[in-house]
């Protein structure tokens, strides 16, 4: 008797339940310290750019990309400095929102209601928190005529924190679907990829200091992975 429920408990899919479970919490946990990190970090970016000791590293990464002779123009030919707004587009409110909603869309046609709820939160709670922090340090913007008109303050930069937010928590989404290591590296390749371009693409443009976008990435980073190992710890504990 005492050895049939010794096997039960022992079977094979009691083994891997167990497993999935070690994992998730060891995953969870290094997410959330990953994210504490990079919660640090916006903290001391946030710190020496209130203090004014990016200034000059700032000004002379800006002028880097700005023409020779002329600061208002940014360096390049006609067709790289359009490519570079295509790609600075990516991090804009209007596309953001796009991809979210139809990724919240499919979601739910997919009866997919916790990752749909996922997304929905990450995205909206980290676009709160973006301009709340505009409005809290109100840093102006960089004294260049800029290509594109922005119209928010500076920092940190809301093009790097909602893009991090939101291709890093679909990224995270996608790497889900799939066990395979190297379709999950791909994912989260393309998100960081796709997050790194735009920040870049911002400093291009003369709309933003580096250091904004430096905290933009940050916070961003922070917020999807807090969020993803979130919405992971309570999934396995069956409370979402």
């Amino acid at each position: 008797m005492k050895s049939d429920i010794f096997k039960r408990y022992i079977s094979e899919g009691n083994i891997r339940r167990v497993r999935e479970f070690v994992v998730t919490e060891y995953a969870v946990l290094i997410a959330i310290g990953i994210a504490s990190a990079f919660a640090f970090g916006f903290i001391q970016v946030a710190d020496e750019v209130t203090e004014g000791e990016t200034h000059d590293l700032d000004i002379a990464i800006l002028e880097l990309f700005r023409a020779a002779g002329d600061p208002s123009q940014m360096i390049g030919s006609f067709w790289f400095r359009e490519a570079v707004r295509d790609i600075t587009a990516l991090g804009s409110v209007s596309v953001l929102a796009l991809i979210v909603a139809s990724v919240v869309i499919f979601l739910l046609m997919t009866r997919q209601a916790h990752a749909a709820l996922l997304v929905a939160v990450s995205v909206i709670g980290g676009s709160i928190l973006s301009t709340f922090l505009k409005n809290f340090f109100d840093r102006p913007r960089p004294e260049y005529s800029a290509i594109t008109e922005a119209l928010s303050a500076s920092f940190p930069s809301g093009h790097a924190m909602l893009s991090a937010v939101t291709y890093l928590t679909l990224g995270a989404l996608l790497a889900r679907l799939s066990r395979r290591w190297r379709v999950r590296i791909f994912f989260y390749g393309v998100a960081i990829i796709l997050t790194v371009l735009v920040g870049i693409s911002r400093v291009m443009l003369g709309v933003h200091y580096p250091s904004d976008v430096l905290a933009g990435w940050a916070l961003g980073a922070a917020w999807a992975l807090g969020a993803t190992a979130v919405a992971s710890f309570l999934r396995h504990r069956g409370m979402v």
